[in-house]
């Protein structure tokens, strides 16, 4: 921090379609695995706040669902959540998956029509852009749809250009004292991270553990009375 320099710190929000890499670049950019990413989309649920301090300055984070029409109910919920995402944050970082052909998307720009902030175009997954042209395609159809503060490419796997996102994200931020203990990286329950990140170990050692059940039957003492039911899922011993 310069001599002099007052504290920085403010709220950016990730928004973009599902799998674009919003949670892939939020871990990156925090230095912690706290977003699921998933191969899946839509496995970021709800909107995760995770924090980056930095010498002077705290960055706030917001990643959200991914972007997406119709999806009933739920569907319907999560596009409210990210929409919502642009509201009272210093800045907007619309990600972008690079490799994908398509052009601008009416539906990532929707939200950001009453937004009045600075708004950042990250395109992402740029290490798996061949041939690099189509990057320069990327960047020039982008910057022809809306007047961004920044068109950024990065990749969140190798690290690429993040650090310089991050610099550009500070320069934004409001002077002001930090929100957040300087320790903190989310505001998220730890309980949240380990429930979303462990589900499918959960259900592994559920089925592990009734299988371990089952076999076990079949090592009862000579006389013993089976306690298994007729409905029990567990199959009869082989003899």
């Amino acid at each position: 921090m310069r001599s002099g320099a007052k504290h920085r710190a403010g709220f950016v929000s990730l928004i973009g379609r599902p799998n674009a890499g919003k949670s892939t670049l939020l871990n990156r950019l925090v230095g912690e695995k706290l977003a699921i990413v998933s191969p899946r989309p839509q496995t970021t649920r709800n909107r995760i706040t995770a924090i980056r301090n930095l010498p002077g300055a705290q960055i706030v984070f917001v990643d959200t669902p991914g972007l997406q029409p119709g999806g009933g109910k739920l569907g319907a919920f999560m596009q409210k959540i990210a929409e919502r995402a642009v509201e009272d944050v210093d800045l907007v970082c619309l990600v972008v998956d690079a490799t994908r052909p398509a052009g601008p998307d009416p539906l990532l720009l929707a939200p950001l029509a009453s937004y009045q902030g600075p708004v950042f175009c990250v395109l992402t997954k740029t290490d798996l852009v061949r041939p690099k042209v189509w990057l320069l395609e990327a960047i020039a159809a982008w910057r022809g749809v809306r007047s961004f503060r920044e068109i950024v490419p990065v990749s969140a796997l190798d690290g690429t250009n993040c650090d310089r996102l991050l610099e550009l994200a500070v320069g934004l931020l409001p002077e002001h004292p930090a929100f957040f203990p300087p320790d903190a990286t989310s505001d998220q329950p730890e309980t949240f991270y380990v429930s979303a990140s462990s589900s499918r170990t959960r259900r592994r050692a559920s089925s592990s553990a009734r299988a371990a059940r089952c076999s076990s039957g079949s090592a009862r003492p000579p006389g013993a009375t089976s306690r298994r039911s007729s409905g029990s899922r567990c199959s009869s011993p082989s003899r």
